[in-house]
Parts: C-alpha cells; structure tokens; sequence
C-alpha cells in the first residue's frame, strides 16, 4: 500500500481530481466514524460510479453501517491493500477515521471534502466549502467524468444531501443544492420514503433514551445555551448507543432562543464526542477548533478526554467565550 505524505497536502481542483480518479485501478473510499447520510452516501455514490467506469472498489467503515441505510449501502468489492489507491470522503480530520486511523491515516492519498475546517492531511485534497454536503462535491465529479447515474447512485446521493440539510432546511442549502436534488427525481428514488426513514422514524429505545436525556437537560447563560447529555449509563439502559444517537444533536437547537446547543454523549469511559448546533452570531467550527475539534459554522463536533464534568466545564467556557464576543459581554455568567 501507497503512503502519504502528510507534511504536504496538494490542492487539486474539480478537473485534477477527476483526471486523478480516472488514473488509478483500485479504490479504498473510507467513510469517517459515527456515520452519517453523507459520508455513506458520499462512499457509495463514489464507489458505483468507479464501478461504471471499470474500476475496483471497496467502501470501508469504521463503524458497522446502521440497518436502514441498506437501500443503496451494500456489500462492496474486496480490495487488495497492496495496490490500494486510499480515497476518504467527508473525513475532515485523520482522527475521525475511528477504528481505521492505525492501519490508514497516513496512507490516504485523495480527501474528497466540504468542511472548511479540514486538516489537509491527505496528500491530496479537493475541497468545495461552499458545498451543504460532500455529496455536492461527489456529484460534480461524476457529472464532469460524464459518468452515468443510476438509480442506486441518485438514491446514495439524494440521502447525503437530505441528511446533511436537515431535509433541506439549514442555512448550508443553496441554489445548486436544489437544482441537485431536482435533478435526482429523474430517477427512482422515492425521496418520500428516504425522508421517512431518515428523519421520521425512531425506535422505542431511541424515544426512552430523549426521554432520559430530556429530563436531565441544562440550560445556560441566560437560556441561550442548552445542554443534554448521554451517558454510558442512559446507553446502556436503553440499548441504544452508537449512530441510533445521530438525532439527539437536532434536540439541541429546536427550542426558541437558544444560540448554542450541545450535546455531550459519552464514548469511552474518559472521552465524550461533543456535538455543537449554533445560530449567528455564534460560529459552531471555531468554537469546537478550541476543543480540538471543527466542522461549519452551524455545526460542529469534538472527541474531549475527561470526566463528564471536566468535559462539561470545557464546552461551556468554549461557549461562554463566544457568546461573550458575540454580544460584547452582555451574555451572563454561571
């Protein structure tokens, strides 16, 4: 297998990175931990359309793939890794690889990428920030390598997109988002009944554990800053635990006034991955870069080391600061 070198990240635009995938023979497109529509989607959009082109593919997640994204997630390719031309998808950070990191941080040649704040670890990095999702980003390589889309490729892609939007309604949607989208219904994909598995159906664990997490919720400075938590305890109580989580972050930043929702849900005995939501004029990337973390400026992540207290502590002066900045000091301290 090819390494990297880290040290240097080449820049390449939509035209290289296209040449580059037309390049190579063997493909390993590697989706980040905790996985969402977007990196799925994304890996797999990518994998059927190097399938058209003759070429081999595997997809590879750190995670086991989450049962109702079998519709377009199926079992791929096995690629040797000897010969392995290592591609990662809406990973914006090497750290984000999970159960991968080991065996491929250092070996990823071409990052395929949307968050602003990547890490550039890749040795070679097409990223379009202005895109609402990855699959933006994948979509438009297709369409310039002219390869065909199919119904499995729209259904992998259309998922990305309405998964990493909100169903369409957060602040990264554009114009092009839509006109994607439209373009999309050509196929068949039934987008009603994505939209139903994706963001109107829960299971009774999932309904107990927001219970639990509800009751214990917080809020700060003077209401604009809500808090759940998900302790190992709750996930194990309810059996509901790993990418079942994924909606609990959207409670966070539904209620009226709230500028900052966190949510802080235990992944190890010592670590916790936090999740940030924000609205202006709080920017939700720079807040997490302090944690060591980043994303957008409406949504952002970290992996904190600490007790669930320390890690507390950590989150709410990370957001203290900014709302401190963002409205000159008038925000109230605890």
């Amino acid at each position: 297998m090819k390494k990297t070198d880290t040290a240097t990240c080449q820049r390449l635009t939509l035209r290289q990175t296209a040449r580059f995938l037309k390049k190579h023979d063997n493909y390993i497109i590697l989706t980040h931990a905790s996985p969402d529509g977007d990196t799925l989607g994304s890996a797999y959009a990518l994998y059927y359309a190097l399938n058209e082109i003759g070429k081999a593919a595997e997809v590879i997640c750190p995670e086991i793939i989450p049962q109702k994204y079998d519709y377009f997630a199926r079992k791929t390719d096995y690629v040797s890794r000897d010969n392995a031309t290592i591609v990662a998808v809406d990973v914006a950070d090497s750290n984000l690889l999970g159960a991968l990191k080991d065996e491929f941080a250092d070996k990823v040649e071409l990052c395929i990428d949307h968050h602003i704040s990547n890490t550039q670890y890749a040795k070679n990095l097409y990223l379009d920030s202005d895109a609402a999702a990855a699959a933006e980003c994948i979509y438009d390589l297709i369409a310039y390598m002219r390869v065909n889309i199919n119904d499995i490729t729209a259904k992998a892609i259309y998922t990305a997109l309405a998964t990493d939007t909100g169903c369409f309604k957060y602040s990264n949607v554009t114009e092009k988002t839509h006109r994607i989208a439209a373009s999309l219904y050509e196929f068949n994909i039934d987008a009603s009944e994505i939209n139903r598995l994706m963001f109107d159906t829960k299971s009774k664990k999932l309904l107990e554990l927001e219970k639990m997490v509800l009751e214990a919720a917080e809020f700060h400075f003077d209401d604009k800053c809500f808090l759940l938590t998900v302790t190992a305890q709750m996930q194990e109580k309810t059996g509901c635990s790993g990418t079942e989580l994924e909606g609990i972050a959207v409670i966070s930043r539904s209620l009226e006034g709230v500028k900052a929702g966190v949510t802080v849900k235990q992944t190890d005995d010592n670590e916790f991955k936090v999740s940030l939501r924000t609205y202006p004029p709080l920017d939700a990337s720079a807040i997490c870069k302090k944690l060591g973390g980043g994303g957008h400026k409406a949504a952002a992540g970290a992996s904190v080391k600490g007790s669930l207290d320390e890690v507390k502590a950590k989150v709410l002066e990370a957001v203290k600061e900014a709302l401190e900045e963002s409205y000159a000091g008038t925000s109230s301290a605890e």
